[in-house]
Order: structure tokens, then C-alpha cells, then sequence
């Protein structure tokens, strides 16, 4: 399906997060920073020591695990001192983690370099940090207990620890401890526009506004209903909605307009060519068009950003809420 493209990055939501999880517990756990390389101090001003602190803290530490919650990113890590803390991954909107060879030349936008420990099979040795807008950036954060005992988020060791940094995020829908009956209850409690609750990381995580305009469109709902008049079966729908398209995306490597989002080896992803709504205006509705109806995908403003849906299947409520 052949379309126009919004101009400008969109911040990467949970699949593109998950492909790059993916990517560094391949390529990072078990091995060894041996050294750390700061290019661009301004990658490293979440850390409060600065970035002498930075780099001797984390040299010499074994990366146990790659960990996500939502689009959070993080590598709970043992420094050499005995202490565990989470070398948080902030992607922003054009932060990517790379790993590279030592031959292979430097990134315009390279921001920090982690050289690792050689492994039996000859991983490439380095993991890099680019950052073009410099919206991103890593500091070492420490890990706390999860409120509900159960894994701070998605990972091989299921460490029931978050950074403290990240305690305020609610669980995302992949989450096998995600609770959609709380997230209903939540949401009839919130009184805001459906969009707007499921961009708020802290009712539900993970989801930005690609996948949530995906989701509402294939759920049949305008962006401004009201939450409080949701019923049940509505949210369960949202829901379900949200995770299909998520689990499609991850399945195709994720979305990617333009070259700022790659996975760990620089490669695109293609779940962009998959799209229904988002990015589509002027385009005819792909349900409405198979159902014999005249249903147009609009592209309107929100929250100083660009939302789509159909014109048709998916109507402006009587008390919308923006």
C-alpha cells in the first residue's frame, strides 16, 4: 500500500525497544566492559556524577541481563566495586545502540563507546551509543524492588528489581503481568480522551502515538472518547487491539520512517508498510473500503502532533474530550 510519510521522528515505542532488548541480551550479557569512551558529555547529564563518575563506575562491570519496560531500556549490571545497578538506555528520538567491530569506523553522532570482552565466537567488541538530536542518553541509576514482586520487565533472568528511575512506569500491554481489568478501572477513574490515557506512561506503557492511533482505529474509536463512558468489552477490545499491532510489529523488526530507527546491527524496520491509519490521510479507511463504505483517513491535529483516523468507522463522540 503506497503512502505519504509524516516528516519528522516519532520517539520509539515498545516494539522498536523490544528489537533492540533483543539485540543487546544477544550481543552484550555475559561480557565485560572494558572500557568506556565518552565523545559527548551531553549524552551523560542524567547521570549525577558526571562523566568521570560514569566511566569508573562502569568499567571493569558484567552486564547480567537486558531488560524492558515499555520503551524503558536498561542493563542491570555488577560493578567491580560488588554493587548492581541498571546502566539505563534512553533512546529519545533518535538514540540507537549499536554494536560494531573495532575496525569499523565511528558514527558521525557517536556520543559514548563501551569496548567488550572478547567472547569464543567473535562478537564484535563494541557497543556504541549515537545520538543525533542528543534527546536520549545513559546514566547508571540503582535498582530498587517492584512494587508487586514480580519482574522489573522484560528480560532472561526476570529480576524482580526497576530502576529507580523507572518505578513510576506502569506495566505494558505485553507484559505478562499486566492486569487489564486494573487498566479499566484506571481509565474510567482518569476522565481524559482515549488517546490521551494510552500515551501516558504511567497507565499504560509502551505505546506512543503510532500504535495507539493502529490500535484505536482497529478498535473503532475516536481518539477523544471520553474514558469514563468506556465499558468493559471496549477497553478489552483496545487492549487487544494494542497488543496485536504491537506483536505484528515485532514480527516485521518494528517502525521505521526514516534512518534514526535501527536495531542493534543498523537495520531498519518494516512494519511501517503494514500500517492502516497512521501516516495514510487522504487515503481510503481499509475497512470501510472492503465493507462498501466511503470512510477517508484525516489527519488532525493533538497535543502539538499529528493524529489519524477514519472519517467513518471511527466518529467524533458527543462530549469529546482533547
Amino acid at each position: 500500500m503506497a503512502g505519504r510519510w509524516p516528516t519528522g521522528a516519532e520517539m520509539p515505542e515498545l516494539p522498536e525497544a523490544e528489537v533492540v532488548r533483543r539485540g543487546l541480551e544477544r550481543w552484550t550479557v555475559g561480557r565485560r566492559v572494558e572500557t568506556v569512551e565518552v565523545l559527548d558529555p551531553r549524552s551523560l547529564r542524567r547521570h549525577i556524577g558526571g562523566p568521570g563518575d560514569f566511566v569508573q563506575r562502569l568499567q571493569g562491570a558484567s552486564i547480567l541481563d537486558a531488560v524492558r519496560r515499555g520503551k524503558f531500556l536498561w542493563l542491570p549490571v555488577a560493578l567491580a566495586s560488588g554493587d548492581e545497578l541498571a546502566l539505563m538506555m534512553h533512546l529519545g528520538m533518535s538514540g540507537q545502540a549499536l554494536i560494531q567491530g573495532d575496525d569499523q569506523p565511528d558514527e558521525r553522532h557517536l556520543k559514548v563507546r563501551l569496548g567488550l570482552s572478547e567472547t569464543p565466537d567473535g562478537l564484535p567488541g563494541q557497543l556504541r551509543f549515537v545520538d543525533q538530536r542528543i534527546f536520549g542518553g545513559m546514566f547508571l541509576d540503582p535498582l530498587e524492588p517492584t512494587a508487586d514482586g514480580h519482574p522489573g520487565g522484560r528480560g532472561a533472568l526476570g529480576l524482580p528489581l526497576i530502576p529507580e528511575h523507572a518505578a513510576h512506569i506502569a506495566r505494558d500491554p505485553l507484559d505478562p503481568h499486566f492486569d487489564p481489568g486494573a487498566f479499566h478501572a484506571a481509565l474510567r477513574r482518569r476522565k481524559t480522551g482515549i488517546k490521551r490515557a494510552l500515551l501516558d506512561q504511567g497507565l499504560i506503557s509502551g505505546i506512543g502515538n503510532i500504535y495507539a492511533d493502529e490500535a484505536l482505529w482497529s478498535a473503532r474509536l475516536h481518539y477523544a472518547r471520553p474514558t469514563e463512558t468506556l465499558t468493559r468489552p471496549e477497553t478489552q477490545r483496545v487492549v487487544e487491539a494494542v497488543q496485536d499491532v504491537m506483536a505484528r510489529a515485532l514480527e516485521a523488526g518494528g517502525t521505521s520512517f526514516d534512518s534514526l530507527y535501527v536495531n542493534i546491527n543498523g537495520e531498519s524496520g518494516y512494519f511501517s508498510r503494514s500500517l492502516n491509519a497512521y501516516g495514510r490521510a487522504g487515503e481510503a479507511c481499509p475497512r470501510c473500503e472492503s465493507e462498501g463504505r466511503d470512510g477517508v483517513i484525516v489527519r488532525e491535529q493533538f497535543m502539538n502532533r499529528s493524529s489519524y483516523r477514519c472519517s467513518v468507522c471511527q466518529r467524533r463522540p458527543r462530549r469529546a474530550r482533547y
